[in-house]
């Protein structure tokens, strides 16, 4: 039995659920887009701006270690994936064939750093076979987003402490190989946001309901228009 969507429209459609328990929507897609539980055990204990952004919060689901994030890039396969990761976990994922770098903002990374650097990038591992194409940019990333810890950041707009900024969604995802954009791991919904700005069909899934719930709203707004 096919299980009821929890939002659709003519670009997206949201699933409630775990992923891996969801098999038949990794058939349907040809690119997998997903910012998955890193594998770090992540709880967040003060920092940033205002009372909302100092109190603690809760951890990630499954973000204990890389079992769900690599489990699911077994059940995609050796297909093309845009996958993002911390430098900290150990374990790299399958089919890799390249690393970005994204460069957060300047006031990232600062609560837990105590060497003088802050903690302000993360990886981007691209898996699967990927067109070949001339080098034509470098591997380090960057956003329009000018924090990540206040109010206007992605994570204060959400209500996620992860969620990407559109923006940098929108690049990965015209890099990406065309086709139907899976995300297994869709948090706050920055990759589906992105892909119904481009135009592009997106499948996601989410474990929990509250997210589901703040992605929804955003893929129910207009189609945002941005410059070239």
């Amino acid at each position: 039995m096919t299980k009821a969507a929890y939002y659709a429209d003519d670009h997206v459609t949201i699933y409630h659920g775990d992923c891996l328990e969801l098999p038949g929507l990794f058939a349907v897609a040809e690119v997998m887009v997903t910012d998955p539980p890193y594998g770090i055990n992540w709880t967040k204990r003060g920092g940033g701006i205002g009372p909302a952004f100092t109190r603690p919060r809760a951890g990630i689901a499954n973000d204990h270690d890389t079992t769900t994030r690599d489990a699911a890039l077994y059940r995609w396969g050796n297909r093309p994936a845009v996958v993002f990761g911390s430098l900290y976990a150990a374990i790299i994922p399958p089919f890799l064939r390249h690393v970005l770098i994204w460069e957060k903002p300047n006031d990232a990374g600062v609560v837990g750093s105590t060497l003088g650097f802050r903690r302000d990038i993360e990886a981007i591992y691209l898996t699967g076979p990927w067109p070949p194409r001339p080098p034509r940019s470098g591997s380090v990333i960057r956003s329009v987003a000018p924090n990540v810890g206040g109010s206007a950041s992605p994570a204060g707009q959400t209500g996620h402490p992860h969620s990407k900024p559109v923006d940098l969604m929108r690049a990965l995802l015209e890099a990406a190989p065309v086709g139907t954009v899976l995300d297994p791991f869709v948090g706050s919904g920055s990759t589906l946001r992105a892909a119904k700005d481009l135009g592009r069909r997106a499948i996601g899934i989410e474990i929990e309901e509250r997210y589901c719930e703040i992605a929804a709203r955003r893929c129910a707004q207009e189609v945002l228009t941005f410059d070239a």
